[in-house]
């Protein structure tokens, strides 16, 4: 069977950019709070005509335009949100349209701020079979639509953006690709991150309205402590799986959430924090599109090069877990 490798990357965030010192007009917190935090400096905002597809496209156009190809020869696109246009049809169906990719079936993802990682383990297997020759995974979120920007808590940490992958088959001979993942779900942690309303449990009404129940509702402390502790354990039995420890990793990509976490793991696993991509300063949280956002920074910065071992981690809502390793195949 072939097995699945990146063959390109694109990224995109809106101009808007939304600093510390705007939000002390808009919510009682400070530059120094949110930075000891969060390590959070900015984050982008997205304008309230662009939704999650526009983002997705733009993420998607980049990406093919850099492999070279038309959207057309594309056989499957999966979109990773938690911020849909809209219920149905799916963000996959209005990407899969606006670019022109007429052969490609596609759905959306939800696993928050896994969903890309979960795209990635879901691409490689499509590819890895045989059946799929080329398949687009995107992660983008318009989180400041679903952010309470009263709630001091939450509105810090969240911004917009999209980032988009392609996976295809390694060729011959070649030793680059997907080596293996590790994902899982514990859904006891449901109640300690989620949007409450707009489902069929709570659908939109009124009073959901009014009771700020189509925000994200956060148990900050919970949620901290299970990410430092799953993405740990995750990132080590993945390793352990294939006989391999960190000093095998050129670079460990993690879901950018809060600093403090991917610190807090980094020092567990033993790895070295100049073999740690963070960007969050720059970004936020952008749930599905960091781990391609932040991929990005590290081929800019020449941190990963052809051949060498990546490690993807993420922790997010449902609790979702995820974690994946590649031997990276694009070029610098």
């Amino acid at each position: 069977m072939p097995r699945a490798k990146i063959t390109a990357l694109g990224c995109y965030v809106p101009p808007r950019v939304l600093t510390n010192f705007d939000l002390e007009k808009m919510v009682e917190t400070s530059n120094e709070w949110i930075l000891e935090r969060t390590g959070i400096v900015t984050r982008h905002i997205a304008s309230p005509d662009v939704a999650t597809s526009d983002m997705a496209v733009e993420a998607a156009k980049q990406a093919l335009a850099k492999r070279g190809i038309e959207a057309a020869t594309l056989d499957a696109i999966i979109v990773c949100t938690v911020t849909p246009d809209m219920l149905f049809p799916s963000t996959a169906c209005l990407v899969q349209d606006r670019i022109g990719a007429k052969g490609a079936w596609g759905f959306d993802l939800v696993a928050a701020c896994s969903g890309f990682v979960y795209g990635l383990t879901t691409a490689a297997h499509l590819v890895g079979s045989g059946s799929h020759q080329r398949v687009l995974v995107i992660g983008s979120d318009t989180m400041s639509r679903i952010i309470n920007y009263k709630d001091r808590a939450t509105c810090v940490l969240f911004g917009d953006g999209a980032g988009a992958m392609l996976i295809e088959p390694v060729e011959d001979g070649e030793n680059t690709g997907f080596i293996g993942f590790m994902n899982e779900v514990d859904g006891s942690g449901g109640e300690y991150l989620k949007m409450p309303a707009g489902g069929s449990r709570m659908p939109a009404s009124r009073s959901t309205v009014e009771q700020d129940l189509h925000y994200v509702h956060q148990d900050g402390q919970q949620v901290f402590r299970y990410a430092v502790k799953k993405m740990y354990e995750t990132c080590r039995d993945l390793l352990q799986r294939h006989n391999l420890s960190v000093d095998d990793i050129a670079m460990m990509i993690p879901h950018q959430a809060n600093r403090r976490i991917i610190t807090a793991v980094a020092e567990r696993l033993g790895m070295p924090p100049e073999r740690v991509l963070i960007n969050i300063d720059k970004y936020g949280n952008t749930t599905a599109a960091t781990i391609p956002l932040a991929t990005q920074d590290a081929v800019e910065q020449g941190k990963i090069k052809k051949g060498d071992l990546v490690l993807f981690a993420a922790v997010g809502a449902g609790f979702t877990v995820g974690a994946n390793l590649w031997r990276w195949s694009m070029d610098s």
